[in-house]
C-alpha cells in the first residue's frame, strides 16, 4: 500500500490509536511502550501485515529531527536546575567525555571485528554513542522509578545533553568517511564551533523567549504555548544555521526556561508533556515503517555481538573512566552503566549516511535498528529489577515527587490566608509572573471592586487587592509576603 494524500490521515490516525491502544495493555507486563510504538510501525511497513511502502529516508529524517526538537525541549522544561545542580558536572562529563569514550570504544571494536574501514567504524560508534532521552524520559516516568543519590537527575542530564556531542562526531566521521583526504584534526575546530555556539545560543534564545513570552500580552491563553513552540524552532534553526549545534540549544534553552517564572507555565507543561510523548509515538512509528525486518535478519549475529559489548563493555568503560575524578560508589556506576538505553536518536543519525550515499550506509542502518531494538529490550525492561538488586532504588513509600508533579499537583492546599495590598506595596502595579512567589503557594482568586476575578500570570495586581493565597505551610507564606514588599 502506497501512502498518498486521500489515507495519510486514515492510516495515521489508525496507527496512533493501536500504538496507545497496545502501549497501555502491553506495559503491565514489562514492555517498554516505544518498542510497542516500533513493532507497529514494522507490522504496519511493506515486510508486514499493512504493506505500506514507506522508503524516505530524507522525510524520515525531518520527522526525526522535528520529533526529537520536542522530546529535548519537553525534557528540559522538566528538569529543575535545584535537582540537577548538584550533579552538573557528573552530568556533563558523562555527556561530553562518557560519549566520546563509547564512540571510540565502540569503533574499535566494530573496526577489528569487521571489514568496515577505520573511519566507517567510528561512524558506526558514533551513531549508538549517546543514551537517548525519549526513551530515558519515558521508562523512568512511566515506571515512577525513584533512585537514591541523585541518580535520576544525572540519568536525565545525560540523556538530554548527550545527543549534541553523538550529532557532532557523527557528522565529523560522516565527513571523514565521505572525503578520506582529510585529517581527523580538521573536523575539531568544526566541532568546537558547534558546542560552543550550540551553549551560547541556547542561553540567549532562553532569555529571549523568557521575555517574549511574558511580555506579548496575547489575548488567548492557548497562543502562549503556540508561541513556545515557535520560539524552540527558531532557537534550533538558527543555531544550525549558523553553524552551531541546534540540539544542544534548545535543550539550555528549555532548562532555562523550566526554571524561570512564566506566564501560562502550567499549560504550557501541560502542552509539552502530551506533544512529547505524541512526538515519540510518530518517531517511532516512522522509524518502524522505515525499517525492512527482512534486512535485519543477515546482521543479527554481528548486530548481537556488537549490541553486547556496547551494553556490557563500552558503556561500562566509559561511565568508570569519565567518573574517576569522582568517588562514587560502585554500585552507583554500575547502575549509570546499565542505564545506557538506545532508542531512536541512534536510527535517527543512521539516516545521514543513507543520505550521503556511503557504501555501507544499508548495514550500518540496520545494525544501528538492531542495537537500538536490543537495548530498549534488554535494558529497558530490566531498570527495575537491576536498580533493586543493585540496591539503588528508593522504597514506595519514600519516593519523592518530581518539580513538575508538584507544579501540576491539583490537590487542594490545606490553608488560605487573605492578604491586601495596602498603598504603597511595591507590588502594586506589577505582574504576578514578575514577583517570582514560590511555587507551591496558589493565588487562587483576587478580589477587586467587589468582583471576583481568577488571575493568572499576566494579571497585574492594584491597590487594595485581596489576593486569596492557598498555601500548605506558614513559611510559604511569609515567602509571599515578602515577596510582595520586593
Amino acid at each position: 500500500m502506497n501512502i498518498t494524500i486521500e489515507n495519510i490521515i486514515l492510516i495515521g490516525s489508525i496507527l496512533l490509536f493501536i500504538s496507545i491502544v497496545a502501549g497501555k495493555t502491553t506495559y503491565k507486563f514489562g514492555v517498554p511502550t516505544l518498542l510497542l510504538f516500533l513493532a507497529v510501525g514494522m507490522l504496519a511497513g511493506s515486510d508486514g501485515i499493512g504493506g505500506i511502502n514507506f522508503n524516505n529516508p530524507q522525510l524520515a529524517q525531518f520527522i526525526g529531527i522535528v520529533s526529537l526538537n520536542f522530546i529535548l525541549f519537553s525534557g528540559g522544561l522538566d528538569t529543575s536546575m535545584d535537582t540537577v545542580r548538584p550533579v552538573l558536572r557528573v552530568g556533563l562529563l558523562l555527556s561530553t567525555i562518557g560519549v566520546l569514550l563509547t564512540a571510540t570504544i565502540l569503533g574499535t571494536f566494530v573496526w577489528l571485528i569487521t571489514d568496515f574501514t577505520f573511519y566507517e567504524s567510528m561512524l558506526l560508534g558514533s551513531i549508538v554513542s549517546s543514551t537517548d532521552a525519549a526513551a530515558v524520559f519515558s521508562i523512568l516516568r512511566a515506571k515512577s522509578l525513584a533512585l537514591k543519590s541523585n541518580l535520576r537527575p544525572i540519568l536525565e542530564l545525560e540523556s538530554g545533553s548527550n545527543d549534541p556531542m553523538a550529532y557532532v562526531l557523527t557528522i565529523a566521521f560522516l565527513t571523514l568517511t565521505v572525503n578520506q583526504d582529510k585529517s581527523i584534526f580538521s573536523v575539531i575546530p568544526v566541532f568546537l564551533m558547534q558546542m560552543v555556539l550550540g551553549a551560547v545560543l541556547g542561553f540567549v534564545f532562553g532569555k529571549l523567549s523568557k521575555y517574549t513570552i511574558n511580555n506579548i500580552n496575547l489575548d488567548f491563553e492557548g497562543l502562549y504555548s503556540v508561541l513556545v513552540i515557535a520560539l524552540m524552532f527558531i532557537t534550533f534553526s538558527f543555531t544550525e544555521f549558523v553553524g552551531g549545534n541546534g540540539f544542544l540549544a534548545i535543550y539550555i534553552c528549555a532548562v532555562y526556561l523550566g526554571n524561570q517564572d512564566l506566564i501560562h507555565k502550567k499549560t504550557i507543561l501541560r502542552m509539552f508533556d502530551g506533544l512529547a510523548w505524541l512526538m515519540q509515538i510518530v518517531l517511532f512509528l516512522t522509524l518502524g515503517l522505515l525499517v525492512y525486518p527482512s534486512q535485519i535478519v543477515p546482521v543479527f549475529g554481528i548486530g548481537m555481538i556488537i549490541s553486547l559489548f556496547l551494553i556490557f563493555v563500552a558503556r561500562p568503560i566509559s561511565v568508570f573512566l569519565s567518573l574517576m575524578p569522582y568517588k562514587s560508589k560502585f554500585r552507583k556506576k554500575m547502575y549509570l552503566s546499565w542505564v545506557g538505553l538506545r532508542g531512536a536518536v541512534p536510527i535517527v543519525f543512521a539516516t545521514y549516511p543513507l543520505l550521503a550515499g556511503i557504501d555501507k550506509a544499508d548495514m550500518i542502518f540496520n545494525i544501528v535498528f538492531f542495537i537500538s531494538v536490543t537495548s530498549v529490550l534488554i535494558q529497558g525492561t530490566t531498570l527495575s529489577i537491576v536498580a533493586k538488586w543493585l540496591h539503588v532504588s528508593l522504597p514506595e513509600k519514600v519516593k519523592p515527587l518530581a518539580p513538575t508533579e508538584i507544579f501540576l499537583s491539583e490537590k487542594p492546599k490545606t490553608a488560605m490566608v487573605e492578604i491586601t495590598l495596602h498603598p504603597h506595596i511595591p507590588a502594586i502595579g506589577k505582574k504576578i509572573v514578575d514577583m517570582h512567589f514560590p511555587n507551591n503557594a496558589v493565588i487562587a482568586m483576587i478580589k477587586r471592586n467587589e468582583k471576583f476575578i481568577t488571575p493568572n500570570g499576566s494579571t497585574v495586581l492594584a491597590e487594595n487587592d485581596i489576593l486569596f493565597v492557598l498555601s500548605d505551610k506558614q513559611e510559604i507564606v511569609d515567602k509571599v509576603h515578602a515577596c510582595l514588599l520586593v
